[in-house]
């Protein structure tokens, strides 16, 4: 395995963010990350020079977010194909990083499939490494046009929900640029909802154990001169309860055949929330996340993390003289067991509507969304 951290970026005062990039210099191609965990404290790049290098990265969720990860496991392979590795010992590897993300899988196949057409069509190992890559570029394009196109559907959803504009949107976990090739799936819509003049308040969930809205969605949404503000998970109720919300974006990482919606854990009780405060509860995500092989929310696996997320606090991964690298402040008793699922699963009957690049689905039931699924391909082929 090599990897290595390149420079930091300077700031050069445009809002994009670019999280993911293919990069030749001389010593050979590389996939450059922004690495997530040093947010919002620096702005580092992680530069990955092979598949375990990615694997990692993935693991650490110094690259994270459902539809950046199906992108990164496509150039993980392409990655492997170009430095002459075992491609598909590097797409199992991948695609096994992280369970629950169906993207990362859907990527990695993806380009595992132009790698084996190529040399199945008489091409070499040059060419299907050129065809490997080519896929993973077009993923990488195609998820940043269905990004606008989300982030259209969605704000036309709010405004037939919320007539009149001034939306108080609740968003959980980090759904922006950071997790796509565009400017994300739910918080694309806060965004084009901002930009229009319709947002009154973004309130941003913290998002334990990780904080990705403390530390991510937060800086995105300073980045973009939103109006936000940040609240601890379980101040969410309250905030329901004084009718301070009037929607609630989330995204996903897995979607299953009849509608059920894995997304970070603390998704699922807003999901209630919602419902007994008569809150419109919205799903953002492209149909990549959509797994027709999963008949149900019992059916996703959730991954299970490390204990240690929950009994200790760790601030962003900057280097500090003395302490130990990803270490951090215990606050449970040694030897505290800690359940850490990173998922949680909302079934389709508490969410309002799905939104896709391709349209929404309300109500949501398996044959409307595989009514959208069968439309899409048809549309492709």
């Amino acid at each position: 395995m090599a990897d290595q951290y390149a420079q930091s970026r300077e700031d050069s005062g445009s809002t994009e963010i670019p999280v993911i990039r293919w990069d030749e210099p001389p010593e050979g191609p590389v996939l450059v990350l922004l690495d997530q965990t040093r947010l919002p404290a620096e702005e580092v790049e992680l530069v990955c020079t092979d598949a375990p290098a990615l694997v990692e990265a993935i693991r650490t969720l110094a690259v994270r977010g459902a539809p950046l990860l199906g992108i990164a496991g496509a150039y993980g392979v392409a990655l492997a194909a170009v430095r002459g590795f075992d491609v598909d010992e590097a797409a199992a590897a991948l695609a096994g990083a992280r369970p629950t993300a169906v993207n990362l899988a859907v990527g990695v196949r993806r380009a595992q499939a132009a790698y084996r057409a190529a040399l199945v069509g008489g091409g070499d190992q040059e060419q299907a490494a050129a065809a490997a890559l080519a896929a993973a570029r077009a993923l990488h394009r195609e998820d940043a046009e269905a990004s606008a196109r989300m982030a259209g559907h969605g704000l036309a959803l709010l405004d037939e929900l919320l007539p009149g504009g001034g939306h108080r949107i609740l968003t959980h976990c980090n759904t922006g640029a950071l997790v796509s090739g565009g400017e994300g799936t739910a918080f694309a819509v806060a965004l084009a909802a901002h930009r229009t003049g319709k947002l009154r308040r973004l309130w941003v969930d913290e998002t334990r154990p990780l904080l990705q809205g403390a530390r991510l969605t937060a800086y995105e949404a300073a980045r973009n001169e939103m109006a936000y503000t940040l609240l601890t998970d379980n101040a969410a109720g309250s905030l329901f309860a004084a009718g301070e919300v009037d929607a609630v974006l989330i995204g996903a990482d897995r979607i299953a055949a009849d509608g059920s919606v894995a997304n970070k854990v603390g998704s699922y009780p807003l999901a209630v929330l919602a419902r007994y405060h008569h809150v419109p509860f919205i799903v953002v995500a492209p149909l990549t996340t959509v797994d027709p092989d999963t008949p149900d929310g019992a059916s996703i696996e959730v991954e299970q993390r490390a204990g240690h997320e929950v009994t200790e606090v760790t601030a962003p991964q900057v280097p500090v003289a003395g302490v130990e690298a990803g270490g951090g402040m215990p606050v449970a008793p040694l030897g505290t067991q800690a359940y850490n699922p990173a998922f949680d699963v909302t079934p389709p009957e508490l969410v309002t509507a799905i939104v896709t690049e391709e349209g929404v689905v309300s109500p949501v039931t398996a044959e409307a969304l595989a009514e959208l699924c069968d439309r899409s391909r048809q549309v492709t082929i």
